[in-house]
C-alpha cells in the first residue's frame, strides 16, 4: 500500500467560517453548503487516501468543566448556527466520511488524534482548518491547510519551515508562543505586555518559556529589563501555565478509522455523492464532486464550454503549497 494521506477537516471551524461569511444568504443551510464546497476543494488539492471530519461535542466541554473561564466571553450560538452544525454532522456521515464527535472534546482533539494515528502508520496528515491552534501539530508528517479569505485555493499549506519563516518559532514551540501571547477569542489572557514579537524573541533565545521564566536575569541581559520585568510579574507565570494546560490537545480520541476500507476511505460511491449534493441543492457542483470524491468521469461539456477542457488533465498528485502575498500573511495569525 502506498503511503496513506489522511485529510482532517475541522468541521466546526469551516462551518463557522461559512456561516459568518454568508450570513445574509437566502439559501437554506448555507454553511453546510459552504462546508461541502470546501471539502471538495480540499480533497482535490490534497488527494488523500481517507477523509476524517471532526466536530466539537455540542453538549459538553471537559475544558469548560475544569476551567470555567474558558470561552466564557462568547455569546450563545444563534439557533440557525446550532442547527447547521448538527446538520453538517449528519451530511458528512451520509456522504460516507469518517465523522468524529468526541465526548466532551473538540475538533482540535480529533485533528491531534488523526495526526498521531497516521504517523503510527508511516502516513501523512493534512489538517484543513481556519484555527491557528493546529499549528502546534505541524511536523514532518503533518501540515496545516490554513483556510483564509479566498477559500482552499488561496490558502497556504503550513509546514515546519513556513511556520519558522512567518512566526520565528518551531511547531514544538507554538504552544508556548500562543500561551505567552494569549488568545482573547478563548478568554485566555496572555502574559501582560508580551505580544507575538516578544514571545518569538524569548523562544528564539531560550528555547522554551519555562527556561526564560527560570532565568530572569538572563532575560534581562539578552532582551532588556522591560521584558524581564513583565515575566517577573506575580501573575505572569501562572497565566502562561494555565494557557498551556487549556491549549494542550488530546491525542487519543477513538477514531474507528481504517485507511484500507470503511468510512472515510476514498473513492466514495458515485450515487451517494450525487444524492447528497442534490439534496443540499448543490446541483451545479454535483458532477465535479462526483469526479473528485468518487473518481467518476465528468459528463461531456456543452460545445460552448469544450475549450475549457482542451488543456491536458492534471496529474493526480498533491499540489505544491500556494504562495501567499505578504499583504495577506497577517490573516494567518
Amino acid at each position: 500500500m502506498e503511503e496513506p494521506v489522511v485529510l482532517v477537516i475541522d468541521g466546526n471551524s469551516l462551518v463557522h467560517r461559512s456561516y459568518h461569511a454568508m450570513a445574509s444568504s437566502e439559501q437554506p443551510r448555507w454553511a453546510v453548503r459552504g462546508l461541502l464546497t470546501q471539502l471538495v476543494a480540499a480533497v482535490d488539492r490534497v488527494r488523500p487516501t481517507a477523509v476524517v471530519v471532526g466536530f466539537d461535542d455540542p453538549c459538553r466541554s471537559l475544558r469548560r468543566e475544569r476551567w470555567p473561564g474558558y470561552k466564557a466571553n462568547r455569546a450563545e450560538k444563534l439557533a440557525s448556527l446550532v442547527e447547521q452544525l448538527a446538520c453538517a454532522v449528519e451530511v458528512m456521515r451520509d456522504l460516507g466520511l469518517a465523522v468524529v464527535v468526541p465526548d466532551g472534546l473538540e475538533a482540535d482533539d480529533v485533528s491531534a488524534s488523526v495526526a498521531a494515528f497516521a504517523r503510527g502508520l508511516g502516513g501523512r496528515t493534512v489538517i484543513a482548518t481556519s484555527d491557528r491552534d493546529a499549528f502546534a501539530l505541524i511536523d514532518e508528517r503533518t501540515s496545516v491547510l490554513r483556510i483564509i479569505n479566498g477559500g482552499v485555493e488561496a490558502s497556504p499549506t503550513m509546514t515546519p519551515e513556513r511556520l519558522v519563516m512567518l512566526l520565528g518559532v518551531t511547531p514544538a514551540q507554538y504552544r508556548d508562543y500562543a500561551a505567552l501571547r494569549g488568545d482573547p477569542s478563548d478568554n485566555l489572557p496572555g502574559v501582560r505586555g508580551v505580544g507575538p514579537r516578544t514571545a518569538a524573541r524569548l523562544l528564539a533565545e531560550f528555547g522554551s518559556a519555562a527556561s526564560a521564566f527560570d532565568d530572569l536575569d538572563a532575560v534581562g541581559d539578552r532582551l532588556g529589563a522591560g521584558v524581564a520585568g513583565r515575566l517577573a510579574h506575580p501573575e505572569a507565570r501562572a497565566a502562561w501555565e494555565l494557557n498551556c494546560q487549556v491549549m494542550a490537545m488530546h491525542h487519543d480520541v477513538p477514531l474507528g478509522l481504517d485507511v484500507t476500507a470503511g468510512a472515510g476511505v476514498l473513492p466514495l460511491p458515485v450515487a451517494v455523492v450525487d444524492a447528497v449534493f442534490q439534496a443540499q441543492n448543490l446541483v451545479w457542483s454535483a458532477a465535479k464532486a462526483a469526479q473528485i470524491l468518487a473518481g467518476a468521469d465528468l459528463p461531456p461539456r456543452p460545445v460552448a464550454e469544450q475549450w475549457v477542457a482542451s488543456a491536458p488533465p492534471r496529474p493526480a498528485v498533491r499540489r505544491l503549497p500556494v504562495r501567499v502575498p505578504v499583504s495577506d500573511q497577517l490573516a494567518l495569525f
